[in-house]
């Protein structure tokens, strides 16, 4: 039994260290290929890099296309403005952004600004306190 426990292996010889050499080498090169073309993974996404600031050929000035140009100002605008109604519903939600009727201030109907009492002044006071003995 080759496994067996308890059982000493005889150190190999030159010979034997070769041949396995040999073998090892003769099935690595037989299921090697070397490779001569490169080409680029299409499953990986690739990032590029800016190019150098000083470099003369990465600076050339070249004509802006009109079509493209606003093609990517169209992109960037907001829905609203770049449609007429909402796309989804998602897009209700805000789509008409202005108040549908005019703020007025004195209508105490519809205008609650905030109100400081003698208790929302104490506890103002209490939480900057608060603060300052925490910064200490």
């Amino acid at each position: 039994m080759a496994g067996a426990k308890g059982v000493q292996k005889e150190p190999l010889d030159q010979v034997s260290q070769n041949k396995i050499f040999c073998e090892t080498i003769r099935k690595e090169l037989k299921c090697q290929r070397l490779q001569t073309e490169y080409v680029m993974n299409p499953r990986i996404r690739v990032y590029t890099t800016t190019g150098k600031p000083t470099s003369w050929h990465d600076n050339l000035e070249e004509p802006a296309d009109a079509g493209f140009l606003k093609l990517i100002h169209h992109a960037a605008l907001e829905p609203n403005k770049k449609y007429r109604e909402p796309q989804s519903e998602s897009q209700e939600i805000g789509w008409f952004s202005n108040p549908l009727i005019s703020v007025n201030r004195n209508d105490s109907r519809l205008h609650f600004p905030s109100r400081t009492t003698e208790i929302s002044r104490y506890m103002a006071e209490m939480w900057r306190l608060k603060e300052m003995s925490k910064n200490k």
